[in-house]
């Protein structure tokens, strides 16, 4: 079996585009997660492109200890200097330099020719490999290059030290036919390609990246960079989810496989979708509602009779949790601690016994408490945020005659409690109001969105929100019985988030 290394970059390529956005948080535990599910190099972020992102990668390089921690930079001092300082504390440093190879790129963006652009990539690798060992070159539009110098400036980056060089097809142009031959040439023609990886980056604006990044894979590529839930610019990455079972479910065509956990892609599926606030599409592979549903009738009776008839991967295999539905109201510490084990999820004590209280609270309205219930619970339990406010009371007035009214109170982290009053134009919008005059800023709501956890009149509502400040966004979850509770706390968590960065919490 050849060994395929997964590089994910959730957190870079993923994170930054518009909408995405995670808190420093919420990155840290994306990276936790990660480094659980056994991928082999985490890109943590862009280290000069933002305060934030350089926080991030650090925080991530001291943590994480069990994969490469990579810092993407452009050929140019700087950026390397800043990946250095970030990095310092990482077991696995890697340094990820790109530089564009495309006559577009390099003529309209760049202002250079080919030769500076050489000279630059050799240069970069250089210093980079001054303090770090691991460098990756990627040369950014490389499908778009001429084949010939891309080899070129490869095989001039490897004698410069790079360890890995990464083919990029920066806006998803390729066709899987033509994108493995280009990965068969590279193979053959870079100068010293033996003492390196070849890397390959698809994104997915004709919604091929998977299908490109496979056909690497059969041509000989060694690392497929990608994202969990295929997240990123545009149409997105290459989804780490569809790239690892296909390798797992077809080792059989390949002879590849990755060091890929599988039982672990569902959770952290479903956490990438809570914290960005962007919901996975029900037919979405592998992870999607439907990915293992059966509703037409000779579907169900073949998978009744053997499950292998319509199904080439069982739910169980990717850590889809089961709806056993048992836990209720009389339901002890004990049973409730194995579920949590059961579903892979593990809480400090403090945690435990603030999640463990909401349980007991829940199972009071609901008759029984499902899985996905108790993963809602804890996402809306183990607060990350520090809650410079938090809800006290509310209560709406509302109808068709009436219009609509909403009461606040809520108690802000010093003790003191704030009161209001206010009209608009449904309930949401009169205690979104309420709340707004409270802190004293006026948000816009970009995102809305409001589903039910599980089936039935008592089933819990998540709701996810995603805020507008000054051009900066922040994502907001709430679950409650209740949808104007729910969205209420979402809201609130939003506002909460927003405040922290800001520094006014």
């Amino acid at each position: 079996m050849r060994r395929i290394k997964i590089f994910d970059t959730t957190l870079r390529d993923g994170e930054q585009a518009p909408g995405f956005s995670m808190n420093l948080s919420e990155k840290i535990e994306v990276a936790k997660r990660l480094e659980k599910l056994g991928v082999d190099v985490i890109e943590a972020g862009f280290p000069v492109s933002s305060p934030g992102d350089f926080d991030a990668v650090k925080k991530i390089a001291g943590k994480v200890k069990n994969c490469t921690v990579a810092a993407l930079c452009r050929c140019l001092e700087k950026d390397i200097d800043a990946a250095r300082e970030t990095l310092a504390k990482a077991v696995n440093p890697r340094v990820h330099l790109f530089l564009a190879t495309s006559p577009v790129h390099m003529e309209y963006k760049l202002k250079m020719n080919r030769e500076q652009v050489l000279e630059q990539a050799v240069f970069s690798v250089k210093y980079a490999k001054k303090f770090c060992n691991d460098i990756e070159f990627s040369a950014e539009d490389a499908f778009r290059s001429d084949p010939g110098f891309v080899c070129k400036i490869f095989g001039a980056a490897i004698k410069a030290g790079a360890l890995t060089v990464s083919f990029p097809d920066t806006v998803g142009y390729a066709m899987p036919a033509e994108f493995a031959q280009r990965i068969r040439y590279v193979k053959e023609h870079v100068s010293g390609m033996e003492k390196a990886n070849l890397s390959v980056h698809c994104h997915n604006d004709l919604g091929l990246a998977v299908a490109n990044s496979i056909a690497a894979i059969g041509s000989g590529a060694d690392q497929v960079e990608c994202t969990v839930n295929g997240i990123g610019e545009r149409a997105g990455n290459a989804s780490l989810e569809e790239l690892v079972m296909g390798l797992k479910v077809r080792s059989d065509y390949f002879s590849a496989d990755t060091g890929i956990d599988i039982s672990q892609i569902y959770s952290i599926s479903r956490y990438v979708a809570q914290v960005t606030g962007i919901k996975i599409q029900p037919n979405k592979a592998i992870v999607g509602d439907n990915a293992f549903s059966h509703e037409a009738g000779i579907h169900q009776h073949g998978v009744l009779s053997k499950r292998e008839t319509y199904e080439i991967m069982t739910p169980e295999s990717i850590g889809y949790p089961k709806d056993r539905m048992v836990l209720g109201k009389h339901s002890g510490r004990h049973a409730f601690e194995e579920r949590l084990c059961e579903l892979g999820i593990s809480v400090s004590d403090d945690a435990f016994e603030k999640i463990f209280a909401g349980f007991k609270d829940l199972a009071g309205k609901k008759k029984s408490v499902s899985d996905r219930d108790i993963e809602a619970l804890v996402m809306d339990t183990a607060v990350i945020i520090p809650e410079t406010w938090k809800l006290d009371h509310w209560a709406v007035n509302t109808g068709s005659a009436l219009g609509a009214s909403g009461v606040i109170r809520l108690q802000h982290r010093d003790g003191k409690f704030e009161k209001f009053i206010s009209m608009g134009d449904g309930p949401l919008d009169s205690v979104f109001k309420a709340i707004n005059q409270i802190i004293g800023k006026e948000p816009e709501l970009e995102l809305y969105e409001l589903g039910a956890i599980t089936g039935g009149s008592s089933s819990q509502g998540e709701t996810m929100v995603k805020i507008e400040l000054d051009g900066r966004r922040w994502n907001g979850r709430g679950v409650s019985t209740d949808v104007i509770e729910s969205s209420i706390k979402a809201y609130l968590s939003a506002v909460n988030a927003m405040l922290y960065e800001l520094g006014e919490n």
